[in-house]
C-alpha cells in the first residue's frame, strides 16, 4: 500500500494529538510494509495568521490530491470574534464542501473500564454501540440567504435551513448500508412536526428504507432523541440526522464515553479523500502542557486506515491497542488518570500487533 496523507494539525492541542496519530500511522506502516508519505499544511487560526485565509486554495488542492486528510482542531481565543469576516471554522466548512464530504461518522462505544468516567450510571452505558451519521454539507450551516441587517432601528438576522432530496437520500442510504452490517436498525432524527425540511427528510428516508427490507427504521423527533441518548442509549444502533442536529447530538453522546477526548470521526463522500479528526475542539487552555488525550485522534487514524486505505486488519490492531491501554489504566487526566499525551501515545505504539 502506497498512500499520501495531508496533515492539518490546526490550532491549540491539534498539533499535539495529530503528532500522536501520525506516529501510530507510521508504526502501522512499518509493521505492515506500507509506504505512507505525509504533507503538513495549515488550517484554521494559524492559516489566518499566515495567509489571511482559514483554508488557502493551495491547501485545498493538496487535500484533493491526497488519499486521506488527518485533521487536528481549529480556533482559539485570539480568533474568537463571531463578527469577524474570516474565522477559523470557515476552514472546516470549506474543507468539507471542497472535498464533497457529505457524511460525518461518529462511533460511540464506551469502554467497560471507563464506566466511572461518565456522569451516567454504569448500567445506562452498558452495551452502548452507536454510529451517528451526520449530514455535513447542507442545512443551516450552508443555507442561503444568510442575512444580518438593521431594519426600523432594530437588528435582524436570518439563517436558512435548506435540503434537497438528493442530499438527504445519499446520507440516509449510507446509514442504511452501515446498519445492514451491524444490528440492522436505523433511527432517523428530525423535527417533522415543525420544519418543512424535516418533513422532506422523513419522506425521503421512508423511500430509502424500502430498499433495505432487512433493516428496521424508526423516526424520532430531535428533542426525544436528545432525551433517549442519556436515558436509553443502548437502544440505538445507527442514528442519522441533518447537520445541526447531528452537531449537537454527537457532542451530547460524547458524555456516554466519558470524555470528548476519546471519540474519533470520519468525514467521507463518494470516493476521494476523507477527513479524519477527533470530535474535540482546540482546547487552548491545555495546549502545550502535554496533557491532551490523544486517543480520539489515534482512533481517527484507525478510521482513516479502514475507510480511506482499506486496511481493516491494521485499523482493528490500532483499536485493540487503544482498548488494551485503557484497560491497563494508562489514562490522561480527562478520564481520571495521570499519564501525559506522550505516555499514552507510547503505550499505544508499543501495543500495536498485526496478526
Amino acid at each position: 500500500m502506497n498512500a499520501r496523507i495531508v496533515v492539518l494539525a490546526g490550532d491549540g492541542i491539534g498539533p499535539e494529538v495529530t503528532a500522536s496519530a501520525r506516529a501510530v500511522l507510521e508504526r502501522v506502516a512499518a509493521l505492515g510494509s506500507h509506504r505512507l508519505s505525509f504533507e503538513e499544511c495549515l488550517i484554521g487560526g494559524c492559516s489566518i495568521d499566515e495567509c489571511g485565509s482559514a483554508l488557502s486554495p493551495g491547501v485545498l488542492e493538496a487535500c484533493r490530491a491526497s488519499d486521506a486528510v488527518l485533521l487536528g482542531a481549529v480556533g482559539g481565543p485570539r480568533w474568537d470574534n463571531p463578527a469577524a469576516a474570516v474565522r477559523p471554522e470557515q476552514g472546516l466548512l470549506g474543507l468539507r464542501k471542497g472535498l464533497c464530504l457529505y457524511a460525518n461518522l461518529r462511533p460511540v462505544k464506551p469502554h467497560p473500564a471507563l464506566a466511572d468516567a461518565t456522569p451516567l450510571r454504569a448500567e445506562r452505558v452498558r452495551g452502548v454501540d452507536i454510529i451517528v451519521v451526520r449530514e455535513l454539507t447542507g442545512g443551516l450551516y450552508f443555507g442561503t440567504p444568510r442575512l444580518r441587517e438593521r431594519k426600523d432601528g432594530r437588528l435582524r438576522a436570518v439563517d436558512t435551513m435548506e435540503y434537497t432530496e438528493d442530499e438527504i437520500r445519499r446520507v440516509v442510504a449510507l446509514a442504511f448500508r452501515l446498519a445492514a452490517r451491524r444490528r440492522k436498525k436505523v433511527t432517523s432524527v428530525d423535527k417533522a412536526n415543525v420544519l418543512e425540511t424535516s418533513r422532506l427528510w422523513r419522506q425521503v428516508t421512508q423511500e430509502v428504507a424500502a430498499e433495505f427490507p432487512g433493516v428496521a427504521l424508526e423516526h424520532m423527533l430531535v428533542d426525544t432523541a436528545a432525551m433517549r441518548l442519556v436515558s436509553a442509549p443502548a437502544a440505538f444502533d445507527v442514528l442519522v440526522t441533518e447537520n445541526m442536529f447531528g452537531d449537537i447530538l454527537t457532542d451530547e453522546a460524547s458524555v456516554l464515553a466519558g470524555s470528548m477526548g476519546l471519540l474519533p470521526s470520519a468525514s467521507i463522500g463518494d470516493g476521494g479523500p476523507g477527513v479524519y479528526e477527533p470530535i474535540h475542539g482546540s482546547a487552548p487552555d491545555i495546549a502545550g502542557r502535554g496533557i491532551a488525550n490523544p486517543l480520539g485522534a489515534i482512533l481517527s487514524a484507525a478510521m482513516l486506515l479502514r475507510h480511506s486505505l482499506g486496511l481493516e486488519e491494521e485499523a482493528a490492531a490500532v483499536e485493540r491497542a487503544v482498548d488494551g491501554v485503557i484497560a491497563r489504566g494508562i489514562r490522561t487526566q480527562d478520564i481520571g488518570g495521570r499519564a501525559g499525551t506522550a505516555d499514552v501515545t507510547q503505550a499505544v505504539l508499543q501495543s500495536i500487533v498485526l496478526s
